[in-house]
């Protein structure tokens, strides 16, 4: 049986008294799946090749693959600043992104309308969008006869001892939609895995770069996000569609909620 792990990263963030404009209003969570196995036999070297081409990367100081400071050409990323490097660079991690086997799947919350329809009831968002993850990757590994574990970047000493409470919660109770024994056959670990940014996983790279994209495309499909895409992101979304997770109808892994 192949053993899946899905990577998790957020755009956005979930303090519901913050609810203006697209990047405070609306909550994603967006999960990579990808075989164990496949990480290390291809993603994590090509990645550290690219790293190690175009930045000097070591591995006593690695550099991390962050959208926003790729984004921004920032430390370590300034020889992006040299157009000619930034169009080789971009060519080889679009290749990349689109050869490496791994599916995706977001949710995307509207924290305004969550807001109205629950009131004092409603959940930590956060929580709740990784609930619907974590559904979507059962059904999926289900669906492939395998079964896997999930990592999520450290947001805080506080949040990760919330979310851990949460998937045990999740793991030995199931959810509205699918019963707890769901759950455990399909998940290896009873913990979810906490890893910093610092620790240089390339599947939570990947989640960190496909989320904003996914997100946004998530949000042009519902009319809620106007900007003009770069054509770096209309390169990223093309990609996006040819890998979100499919349920046994044939849908998109992809929720707006």
């Amino acid at each position: 049986m192949s053993k899946f792990r899905m990577y998790i990263d957020e755009t956005g963030n979930s303090d519901l008294k913050r609810v203006d404009g697209p990047n405070q209003r609306f909550l994603s969570l967006t999960g990579v799946i990808i075989d164990v196995e496949h990480v290390q036999s291809n993603v994590y070297p090509e990645m550290e090749r690219l790293k190690s081409r175009y930045f000097g990367s070591h591995p006593d100081d690695p550099a991390i693959f962050h959208r926003k400071e790729l984004v921004n050409r920032a430390p370590p990323f300034e020889n992006l600043q040299d157009p000619l490097i930034e169009r080789e660079f971009s060519l080889d991690l679009l290749g990349c992104l689109r050869d490496w086997e791994y599916a995706v799947v977001t949710a995307c919350l509207d924290k305004k309308n969550y807001m109205a329809t629950y009131g004092a009831l409603e959940r930590d968002p956060y929580n709740y969008c990784m609930t619907i993850l974590m559904e979507r990757f059962v059904e999926w590994t289900r669906i492939r006869n395998a079964a896997g574990d999930v990592m999520a970047e450290s947001r805080g000493r506080r949040e990760d001892k919330r979310l851990k409470a949460a998937f045990a919660d999740l793991r030995r109770h199931g959810t509205t939609r699918m019963a707890p024994d769901a759950f455990q056959s399909s998940l290896t670990s009873k913990d979810i895995k906490i890893k910093t940014k610092a620790a240089n996983v390339s599947g939570l790279q990947i989640a960190d770069m496909l989320a904003h994209p996914s997100r946004n495309e998530i949000l042009n499909e519902n009319g809620l996000f106007e900007r003009t895409p770069s054509r770096f992101a209309e390169q990223i979304i093309a990609i996006l569609k040819t890998k979100y997770g499919r349920d046994e109808t044939g849908a998109y892994m992809k929720e707006f909620l």
